[in-house]
């Protein structure tokens, strides 16, 4: 899985994720429409850490590049602000699991760009890292059983 953050401005909030991402053993973190002091100091901190754990970062303008340029079998946006649940995926090691950076979720627009989901039971708003957490934990660990 190719696991990613959008619409990120707070440095420690992109460090806070690299590091979940990375500690779940996730190889590929990919950062889209990266602002703010998270452009200014956090990408260059998290560029660092994965330089140091063997891990790939990708930053990119656009959520639209990255879908673009990575090619996914399917992109998941994940939010805890969506209708639809899904229980115990299998995702495949092409998928693109995107989360959003800030607290309001996606716009209409970035939503279109994907199927917009919320894994089962997850529809309170923890802030952008926890929520990423307990999906995560769920669809690595639980999903591979």
């Amino acid at each position: 899985m190719i696991v990613g953050i959008h619409n990120v401005t707070s440095s420690q909030r992109l460090i806070d994720f690299a590091k979940l991402i990375f500690g779940l053993n996730f190889s590929h973190l990919v950062v889209t429409k990266v602002g703010g002091t998270a452009a200014q100091a956090g990408v260059p901190e998290v560029g660092r850490l994965a330089l140091k754990q063997g891990k790939s970062l990708i930053v990119l303008p656009d959520l639209k590049d990255a879908i673009t340029l990575l090619s996914p079998n399917a992109v998941y946006l994940f939010s805890p602000f969506a209708e639809k649940e899904i229980g115990d995926p299998s995702f495949s090691d092409r998928d693109l699991l995107v989360f959003p950076g800030v607290e309001n979720g996606f716009s209409k627009l970035e939503q279109s760009l994907g199927e917009h989901v919320t894994y089962r039971g997850l529809r309170n708003d923890l802030g952008p890292v926890a929520y990423a957490s307990a999906v995560l934990y769920c669809t690595s660990v639980i999903g591979r059983k």
